[in-house]
């Protein structure tokens, strides 16, 4: 008997940290445009990280901080409990329901209906979320 390598929590977690990456990347470069040319990269890397305008992108980085170090973390081993807490905390970040009105998701739902790199991965995430269920 064969089992499912995506199946195995760690493989799912790098699955969900890869496909977040892509929605991330979508968000900075739609916020990017929206911003005007940064400069040097090195200039870009200073406003993701500090500027104002940023700021709201700033939690799916932390987030995806959280899963490298988990990823990372060799004491550790990641179990079906670890993948649940990242899959929620995306999940409940990225809900498309009336009761989330922070700024993250005002901004989030601009960028989502302009941007049909946003939308892509937004739906790939969302469906990689849906498989992911327990």
């Amino acid at each position: 008997m064969t089992t499912d390598p995506i199946a195995e929590p760690r493989a799912q977690l790098k699955a969900l940290s890869s496909t977040l990456r892509k929605l991330h990347k979508a968000l900075v470069d739609f916020e990017t445009v929206r911003f005007g040319d940064p400069g040097s990269a090195f200039e870009h890397l200073q406003l993701l990280t500090s500027h104002p305008q940023f700021a709201w992108l700033r939690q799916i980085s932390e987030i995806l901080v959280e899963i490298d170090e988990r990823l990372d973390n060799k004491e550790e081993p990641v179990d079906a409990a670890a993948l649940e807490t990242v899959r929620k905390t995306v999940g409940g970040l990225l809900a498309l329901g009336p009761e989330n009105g922070s700024e993250f998701h005002q901004k989030y739902l601009d960028a989502l209906q302009a941007s049909p790199q946003v939308a892509m991965a937004h739906g790939e995430l969302r469906h990689l979320l849906a498989a992911s269920r327990p």
